[in-house]
């Protein structure tokens, strides 16, 4: 299985568990999953994660900063059936109804490019054959519609695109069997 991890996890990581991380186990467990391959950080994630709250993910996390620990996105692209679900089942009809065309075709030009519409088609992109090599997405963000955005809130994507989805405490107990009370005194 996969792992795509998000800025949120990230931001959650270096606020809430790392400062409890007095002998750096958990830094350095999670660096080796980075650096393994088996937590993915795309670069549109790593991008975020400078620019969000003064750079904390970046200051606490170096390591994500490093190119060989990203992977690129550039790549990604929709195809049409992504296009066509983002335009009627990923947004808010209701909010999509107040723009004209331009506006709306705008707004989701600049959400193809960001960090969720890339986690989004990374995990599309990695389903493998009958599900054998499922890709797991890593997200703190909850299901409420609390921001008025144009698009639903990742949680909800993934389980309209069939995507599985968890946050940071589940991937350490259900996925890594990582008891975290071993590594935060």
């Amino acid at each position: 299985m996969k792992v795509v991890i998000d800025t949120s996890s990230l931001m959650a990581l270096v606020r809430y568990y790392l400062p409890f991380d007095n002998d750096n186990s958990l830094k350095d467990f999670f660096k080796t999953k980075v650096e393994n391959k088996e937590i993915i950080v795309l670069d549109k994630v790593a991008i975020e994660s400078k620019r969000n709250d003064k750079g904390t993910i970046i200051k606490s996390l170096e390591f994500i900063e490093d190119k060989k620990n990203q992977v690129k996105t550039d790549v990604l692209l929709p195809e049409a059936s992504f296009i066509r679900d983002l335009e009627n089942r990923l947004c808010y009809g209701a909010r999509k109804n107040t723009l004209n065309e331009v506006e709306f075709e705008n707004r989701k030009r600049v959400f193809l490019e960001e960090a969720d519409s890339k986690l989004l088609l990374f995990c599309l992109s990695n389903k493998g054959g009958l599900n054998l090599d499922n890709c797991l997405l890593i997200t703190e963000e909850t299901r409420a519609d609390n921001d008025e955005k144009l698009f639903k809130k990742l949680p909800v994507m993934c389980e309209l695109l069939g995507i599985e989805h968890c946050n940071l405490p589940s991937l350490f107990q259900n996925y890594y069997n990582l008891q975290l009370s071993k590594y935060l005194k």
